[in-house]
């Protein structure tokens, strides 16, 4: 098993997450929503996380660390641990996007405004957070009219 073998299957997983995010909200289902794609997937990514970080645990980059962009840079150099910073992008990315779905169906926000919002939080996790919030904002219950 190596950091290269497990990406591909990582990232489909991932996509699927998102597909069982989506086709709760078009078939309004809240537990496919919500506890599938909002709160299972997401652990299941997290695991592969921990692997990722259990695996290359000893063989992080020398000199690597989170005090300097360098450090960043040099930390990433090793595939196990550019392979966890993956996954957690990918965990908390369809985390966050599930907690907008169920969000704004909480507070009445057109599902219609998904269709930006959730592929803007796929691939830029938090210009998708941002958008949905000016959204809730602007169109939300309780928003001024």
């Amino acid at each position: 098993m190596t950091p290269v073998t497990i990406f591909s299957p990582l990232n489909l997983f991932a996509m699927l997450g998102w597909i069982v995010l989506i086709a709760g909200i078009v078939l309004d289902r809240a537990w496919m929503r919500d506890k599938l794609a909002g709160l299972y997937w997401p652990l299941a990514l997290s695991i592969g996380y921990c692997v990722a970080i259990a695996l290359g645990f000893g063989a992080f980059s020398a000199g690597g660390n989170f005090e300097t962009l360098a450090g960043l840079r040099q930390l990433f150099l090793n595939d196990w641990a550019l392979l966890a910073g993956w996954a957690h992008y990918l965990a908390f990315d369809l985390f966050v996007g599930a907690w907008i779905a169920r969000e704004a169906s909480l507070s009445g926000v057109s599902r219609w405004f998904m269709i930006p919002v959730l592929p803007l939080t796929f691939m830029f996790g938090p210009a998708g957070l941002l958008l949905f919030q000016i959204l809730k904002a602007a169109f939300g219950k309780g928003a001024q009219a």
